[in-house]
């Protein structure tokens, strides 16, 4: 059984830093590309970051780059996210996901698997 299990998330004033991790089981780590994803309330979705497990290319929105970085644990299965500088804009639910790396290029889009999603709140 695929399993995506975000942790990390909670309430932080804005400046502060959180690490998010993302557990993945039940498919081949190394051959997916990991997304982060988050969705503020009244907003659609949008990618954040993403690596490509295998050679470790990674990915950022503009609204992150900087700030926000994305590293893989390939011995735990594990991506993390590490938030610095978090602006109240930041605050969302924020979700992993995963598609194999060929299929998409390295990319993160129509991802395959979805975790439940780990809520960040940004307090100014």
């Amino acid at each position: 059984e695929v399993q995506l299990v975000e942790s990390g998330g909670g309430l932080v004033q804005a400046g502060g830093s959180l690490r998010l991790s993302c557990a993945a089981s039940g498919f081949a780590f190394d051959d997916y590309a990991i997304g982060w994803f988050r969705q503020a309330p009244g907003k659609e979705r949008e990618g954040v970051s993403c690596i490509s497990v295998d050679n470790a290319r990674t990915y950022y929105a503009d609204s992150v780059k900087g700030r926000f970085t994305i590293s893989s644990d390939n011995a735990k299965n594990t991506v993390y996210l590490q938030m610095n500088s978090l602006k109240p804009e930041d605050t969302a639910v924020y979700y992993c996901a995963a598609v194999r790396a060929d299929d998409r290029g390295g990319f993160c889009y129509d991802m395959d698997y979805w975790g439940k999603g780990t809520l960040v709140t940004v307090s100014s």
